[in-house]
């Protein structure tokens, strides 16, 4: 009988890497490539058929590498399977479209998202699944692993050690799952240093994980993903900060929490320092972080308000706060930021008591979505934040006080007791162009139908809800005891939307007398008080004042 041969990833990572260095000659010196040679180092290296990750983050973006892949002969190289985290580039799709890539496994598409429903509803592209950040990121190490993988550093030395810097991102858990199956990683840096006048600050990929480095031509795009000029902060996200503030942070002694992206979110980090300074609540909430270096969070870091900050990426111009600041910071000796996206959305989901995050459409059930007809836009980390961690087994005030509302609040739910994890919904009834947040039936399952898709993409499923919050008050579904209060809390916090004048206007009020939903008066909040005075920071150069001139926005933020 013919013995099995055990050894075909590396036989094959050996074929490969024979057939880089036949073609690139010169251009190849030990592990650094020229520049004009990246097109040469992907035809040598792809096959027909790769399943190959090209990195794209939230901010960070090899956007060399897909600018050269997209160049590729599509002849000699085709139906790639992409599995990545964000398309944020052009070239993202781009690859589709010129026939070089045929399937697709991401999480986020961000500006792509309408292109991406017209080429999927054109049959140009083939999706395995839309997925969390941490779920894709499993996947890497389980049945989506790469074989080629594409990614983006600051800097490397001759060796091929890798320093990511801030934006470390996603980095680590691509390397990993690609180097340790026999795949390969090609990286693009900013900078090489010769290691002997020069070296690196640190190094957080290891030479023996990276098979190709190569200069890109300009840095790499970085986008400020989550910078809020606090210019635009309206004052109906003010009185929605203090009922956060007040109703759910100050209630539930929420320590250790997580804000999605928004002005919302914004608004409730510069109202810590005043309105929750007023309250008496400095010391009692906000103290851990799971988040990116937000500017708006500035003034209450300068307060004494926040103990750490683990984050996901880092931000454009916060660089020599965040290095000024190291007790607060995830910081290396170098004095930059160590990010990790799997880490944190780990801590998110498992270490933190609270997410906060806003959506463009909920239904009557409580599930939330930010795909819209004409969208797909995908998940990102909302579904790893906003939801219940089951296997969670250690405890917190907030964990046990949720999950004692949880149980009273349904009849018939007795049993083993357990905690719960706040998932708070933050929304204006009326999005931009006055559409309606809330809506009898989400855009996701007429997606579903169009991409034909297994699954609806729902962001945040109803049942992990925990809170709804608008300009009309605070909806709190724990104390519901049945659907159909449910259904009613949650038009009673719709506003004049179709979904809110649909309310039994009875049985609002019944849940309003138990508690159920707040209105700001319920909460001792006067709608009057709630003005742009209350913000920390009115401005961006108020947030550069308040870091001590350590802030540094980037151009586009800057009006002065």
């Amino acid at each position: 009988m013919d013995r099995m041969n055990w050894n075909t990833k590396a036989d094959n990572r050996a074929e490969r890497l024979a057939r880089v260095s036949q073609a690139l000659g010169s251009q190849l010196k030990g592990k650094c490539v020229a520049t004009e040679g990246i097109g040469k180092l992907l035809e040598a290296v792809l096959e027909p058929g790769d399943r190959v990750c090209l990195e794209g983050n939230n901010q960070k973006q090899a956007d060399f590498l897909a600018k050269a892949l997209v160049q590729l002969d599509p002849q000699r190289v085709h139906h790639l399977h992409m599995v990545q985290s964000v398309l944020a580039l052009p070239e993202h799709l781009d690859i589709f479209e010129n026939g070089i890539a045929s399937r697709l496994d991401f999480s986020f598409s961000g500006p792509q998202g309408a292109r991406l429903a017209k080429l999927v509803s054109a049959g140009r592209i083939e999706i395995g699944a839309i997925h969390t950040y941490l779920e894709l990121f499993a996947r890497y190490f389980v049945d989506l692993s790469p074989k080629v993988s594409l990614v983006a550093a600051q800097a490397a030395d001759a060796e091929g050690n890798l320093y990511t810097g801030p934006n470390t991102e996603d980095t680590p858990a691509i390397v990993e799952a690609t180097a340790f199956s026999g795949g390969i990683v090609i990286a693009q840096v900013n900078e090489l240093v010769d290691g002997t006048t020069t070296t690196l600050p640190r190094i957080d990929i290891p030479a023996d994980w990276v098979s190709f480095v190569v200069k890109a031509p300009r840095p790499n795009f970085i986008e400020p993903l989550f910078t809020r000029d606090p210019a635009q902060i309206s004052e109906i996200q003010v009185l929605m900060a203090m009922m956060a503030i007040k109703g759910i942070y100050g209630e539930y002694g929420v320590q250790r929490l997580n804000h999605g992206i928004g002005f919302d979110t914004a608004a409730i980090e510069l109202l810590l320092p005043t309105y929750g300074e007023s309250l008496g609540l400095k010391g009692k909430i906000a103290k851990h972080w799971a988040l990116n270096p937000h500017p708006a969070l500035i003034p209450a870091i300068e307060a004494g308000w926040v103990e750490s900050v683990h984050s996901f990426g880092s931000e454009l111009g916060m660089e020599d706060y965040i290095r000024a600041r190291s007790d607060v910071f995830f910081t290396g000796p170098d004095g930059s930021l160590r990010s990790n996206r799997a880490f944190c959305q780990a801590a998110g989901h498992y270490a933190c008591d609270l997410f906060i995050g806003s959506t463009l459409q909920m239904d009557l059930d409580g599930n939330s979505s930010t795909a819209t007809l004409g969208r797909i836009a995908g998940f990102g980390g909302a579904p790893n934040m906003g939801a219940d961690a089951r296997g969670r087994r250690h405890s917190s005030p907030a964990w046990l006080k949720a999950g004692r509302e949880s149980r009273e609040g349904r009849s018939g739910a007795a049993g083993t007791p357990r905690g719960q994890k706040l998932v708070v919904q933050m929304v204006e009834t009326f999005r931009e162009h006055m559409q309606p947040a809330f809506v009898e039936r989400l855009d996701a399952w007429t997606l579903q139908e169009q991409a034909g898709m297994e699954l609806p993409p729902i962001m945040i499923y109803g049942d992990d809800v925990t809170h709804i919050l608008t300009e009309e008050g605070i909806a709190n579904l724990l104390m519901c005891r049945s659907d159909a209060e449910r259904e009613q809390a949650i038009r009673g916090v719709a506003g004049y939307t179709a979904v809110g004048l649909g309310r039994d206007k009875r049985a609002v009020e019944n849940l309003r007398d138990r508690g159920v939903i707040r209105r700001p008066q319920d909460l001792g909040i006067d709608p009057r008080d709630a003005t742009r005075n209350l913000l920390a920071a009115r401005s961006m150069r108020d947030l550069v004042r308040a870091s001590g001139g350590l802030y540094q926005p980037p151009k586009r933020f800057r009006n002065w």
